[in-house]
């Protein structure tokens, strides 16, 4: 058994955390809030992000970050993308030695476009990091805690240290598989967010489920334009972390990006939609970094683009749909 931190005390990184210290892990987490951090240690609770779950008894929480650093020989990074940058700068003078650091957040830093293994490679002296592992896919926290099936991929360019992490965290309930494919795993779950804001929207304009299955279909198919011409395998896309991620995130109302979209459908404004969720929801800077991505790479993502329009330059969504359906004319297959 393994003595493992979580950063980030959120929905995804309580649910991680479940698993790690139902697997018999020594697990910490660590929050900013003194206050959850106590509610987890008396209460066996998190009721912000998972109202009416009672988390293990092994499982402990603290709000300092140095004693949650030195815990673990695996640190887990579940801290929403804008805030990666900002916990790996407090936490290096607390870094002893090198630990393998696994990344769950979904998302692209808008302008500096780097991808989250990246932004971990920039913020860390490379004498603290054994190595990067990338966990995503299908899965939403609410129904994790639950225990209902679940897959997943660690991703790594080593493979043995991807493998480490299947095993850390591979259960009854908890499938995860392994994967080369770092960039294609990053990038399929970043911008799985992008479509999943759009699917709300159309479902928001009451568009049915012809739309919502163009959605998801063209959405894939600029995605894997974009993340090929990166360097990402395109079987990667039509995997958990490329399809698959994309039906759980377009489908469901579990989802933040999906009610986003929802609430920016029927009228509302995005300030007003980002304060009613009331927590991150990546897939609005990630739109911002995917339409900066498909003019750096001049790659086509007309849906990606409308979507720009809509939260950035404040166009009207039926005009941004109508607009996309009355475009030039083209083949379906056009992989550039």
């Amino acid at each position: 058994m393994e003595n493992i931190t979580v950063l980030g005390a959120g929905s995804w990184g309580t649910a991680l955390a479940q698993i790690l210290a139902e697997n018999g892990h020594h697990t910490l987490v660590w929050t900013h809030r003194e206050e959850q951090a106590n509610e987890i240690n008396q209460f066996h609770t998190n009721q912000k992000y998972l109202p009416n779950i009672e988390l293990p008894g092994n499982l402990t929480a603290t709000s300092n970050l140095e004693e949650a650093v030195l815990h673990g020989d695996t640190l887990v990074v579940a801290v929403p993308t804008k805030a990666i940058r900002e916990v790996c700068e407090t936490m290096s003078s607390s870094l002893r030695n090198k630990k393998v650091f696994v990344h769950v957040s979904k998302g692209i830093e808008p302008n500096s476009l780097m991808r989250i293994s990246e932004i971990l490679k920039e913020s860390l002296s490379p004498d603290v990091i054994e190595d990067i592992v990338v966990l995503s896919g299908p899965s939403h926290a609410e129904e994790v805690v639950l225990h209902h099936p679940t897959t997943i991929t660690a991703a790594c360019s080593n493979l043995k240290s991807a493998e480490k992490v299947q095993d850390l965290f591979m259960n009854h309930y908890f499938r995860v598989y392994t994967n080369d494919d770092v960039v294609g795993v990053e990038l399929g779950g970043a911008l799985k967010n992008v479509i999943a804001l759009a699917a709300g929207i159309s479902d928001g304009l009451n568009y049915g489920d012809n739309a919502k299955a163009a959605l998801i279909t063209r959405g894939l198919a600029e995605i894997t334009r974009l993340g090929v011409k990166m360097g990402g395998n395109p079987f990667t896309f039509a995997g958990l972390t490329g399809m698959g991620d994309l039906i759980a995130t377009c489908t469901s109302v579990h989802s933040r990006n999906w009610r986003a979209g929802n609430m920016l459908g029927k009228g509302m404004k995005l300030d007003e939609v980002l304060g009613n969720i009331g927590m991150v929801v990546e897939g609005v800077r990630t739109t911002k970094a995917a339409y900066q991505l498909s003019q750096k790479y001049d790659v086509p993502m007309p849906l990606t683009t409308a979507l720009y329009e809509i939260l950035f330059n404040e166009k009207e969504p039926k005009v941004a749909v109508d607009e996309l359906m009355i475009r030039m004319k083209k083949r379906e297959i056009d992989l550039y």
